[in-house]
């Protein structure tokens, strides 16, 4: 009996050990195939629902399976995933973060600037390539109600100076305090400031402009309750704000590797509105769907699914 079990012991150690080789992964030993393409999502609504939509459209156009790794907590962690190897493919990246965090650089107001830069830096410092934009940008945006927008012909920032004294803004916490980009710095760039200023959760703000609480609300351009509470962002006219344009960045390796999926994701170039990715948040947040049926439906209602394998 001894002799049996050391038998035993001796081939179950040799399979795993084979398997280990060859480069088979037993359960709970991690290891992936090379057919199985990483993407790593934020833990907010927008960044999952891109991140569905390349995992279908990526496994509806090749032979490769996607395995989601969701939740990474911020743009500096989903930088250190890609850097690190654990995904392949970050389904968000904006510009005006990336110059900042990763990049470690001022901010760029040119929209086509910041692309370029974020491109040709991702490329050369990280050997990853940082596709064009999907066709929105996830900015910070002032933002009244329609109804108030209708009654002074409010369509820019700069149409707010004659009724700032008379204006109650409702703003994210830390924005008051940031430097560049926060409260200082728009005051000196527009050249006035609203009669008052409430610092609050940016979840708050819009419940806050749509019941009348506040005048005027600092809100992020693709949210879906702009359109859920009929609100109107106004035009930054000053271009005070960096632009946050949204892309997906890949690495060069896994392109190289398997050079169909360049061609899936260029697909959604330039295919995505700030407006409808509003309603996609909006299906998400209010309505309580799921990130992946929100992200069928967008790829069918765009006859994404026509062309089979």
């Amino acid at each position: 009996m001894e002799v049996n079990h050391s038998k035993k012991l001796i081939l179950s150690f040799t399979l795993i050990l084979s398997l280990l080789i060859s480069g088979c992964s037993l359960p709970g030993l991690g290891g992936s195939s090379q057919h199985t393409i990483k993407i790593g999502t934020l833990n907010v609504t927008e960044s999952q629902i891109i991140g569905q939509i390349l995992r279908l459209l990526i496994e509806h156009d090749t032979d490769l399976e996607v395995e989601m790794v969701n939740n990474l907590g911020s743009s500096i962690v989903q930088h250190k995933a890609m850097v690190n190897g654990d995904v392949d493919i970050t389904a968000t990246r904006y510009t005006g973060t990336d110059l900042a965090g990763a990049l470690g650089q001022e901010p760029e107001k040119d929209p086509k600037k910041a692309l370029a830069i974020v491109q040709k830096e991702f490329d050369q410092q990280f050997d990853q390539t940082w596709f064009d934009s999907y066709g929105f940008a996830n900015s910070y945006a002032f933002t009244v109600t329609s109804d108030l927008a209708k009654k002074h012909q409010l369509e820019t920032v700069s149409d707010l100076e004659p009724l700032t004294s008379e204006l109650k803004l409702g703003v994210d916490n830390s924005w008051l305090k940031r430097k560049g980009d926060g409260y200082e710095g728009f005051v000196q760039e527009y050249g006035f400031e609203f009669g008052k200023t409430y610092p609050m959760q940016l979840g708050l703000v819009y419940q806050a402009v749509a019941s009348g609480e506040m005048d005027v609300v600092l809100a992020y351009t693709t949210d879906g309750r702009i359109q859920a509470f009929d609100l109107q962002v106004l035009e930054d006219d000053r271009r005070f704000f960096p632009p946050y344009d949204a892309s997906p960045v890949a690495s060069n390796e896994v392109l190289k590797q398997h050079p169909e999926l360049k061609e899936s994701i260029e697909k959604l170039i330039g295919q995505i509105s700030t407006e409808q990715m509003q309603k996609m948040n909006y299906e998400v947040d209010a309505k309580l769907k799921e990130p992946s049926i929100v992200a069928k439906e967008f790829l069918e209602e765009h006859h994404y699914f026509e062309e089979k394998k």
